[in-house]
């Protein structure tokens, strides 16, 4: 039976730990920023759970409750209480797959560690399956969590059918070698949306790197982006939201 189209909004962002450009602390601002666009799907990044530096509280929860979605999120730091990781919101009833840490360089204890997080969300009768994360700074780094994430744990996992949202911040511009393994298996949404434009996401007050990226499986038709930009986006994070409008036909 066929099932009508499916048409909805994508999120994804860098929340910097809930602390603005301007230095204030505040969940809140993050979830108004999110409210203002209506998205039915958020994937965050860099949420803090019970740390001292944010006031002992859950961000993913504060946030989740404030927008009336379910959610779901993952530490990729965790000692004793204070944990810092990836949420997925969803308006839609979401399923958690997997959540995991990526790999990083072996005697680099520099490096901070990277998670991913895999959720199914049910759409009414459809599944979509959604990979949030946050890759590392160092390029080898990056390189190795892209081909973890290619494999199969993650979108090599035959649950992890199509149709697949891949998203999160990558910290790998449109010229990057991680950019491109992404780009080969998947449609960037900026660019196959209707204007075939690109707009960068970061640093908030002058985004001159696009960082932050939504991957789409073909299944998908990208009908709008947004990058806002605006005071209040520009103070709620370092890094800017991005929002991707797709549609998923009927089957």
């Amino acid at each position: 039976m066929d099932k009508g189209p499916l048409t909805f909004r994508i999120m994804t962002w860098n929340v910097h730990g809930c602390f603005g450009t301007d230095g204030k602390l505040s969940p809140y601002r993050v979830a108004k920023v999110i409210a203002q666009y209506t998205p039915d799907i958020v994937a965050l990044q860099e949420l803090d759970v019970k740390r001292a530096r944010s006031g002992v509280v859950d961000q993913p929860h504060v946030i989740a409750r404030d927008l009336r979605m379910y959610f779901h999120f993952h530490p990729a730091l965790e000692v004793e209480e204070e944990k810092y990781g990836n949420a997925v919101l969803s308006r839609f009833e979401v399923q958690l797959m997997r959540a995991g840490p990526l790999p990083t360089l072996p005697r680099r204890t520099d490096l901070e560690q990277r998670s991913a997080l895999w959720a199914r969300i049910m759409a009414g009768e459809r599944e979509i399956n959604i990979i949030n994360t946050h890759l590392g700074l160092n390029r080898m780094e990056r390189l190795a969590q892209a081909n973890a994430l290619l494999g199969p744990d993650w979108i090599g996992d035959p649950g992890c059918r199509p149709p697949i949202i891949f998203c999160g911040d990558f910290n790998a511009g449109a010229y990057s070698p991680v950019y491109k393994k992404f780009r080969s298996r998947f449609r960037d949404a900026q660019l196959s949306s209707p204007a075939k434009s690109a707009r960068g996401t970061f640093p908030s007050y002058l985004p001159l790197l696009r960082l932050d990226h939504i991957f789409l499986s073909g299944e998908f038709d990208i009908k709008n982006i947004e990058v806002p930009r605006t005071p209040l986006t520009a103070r709620a994070s370092d890094h800017l939201p991005l929002i991707a409008e797709i549609s998923l036909e009927g089957v």
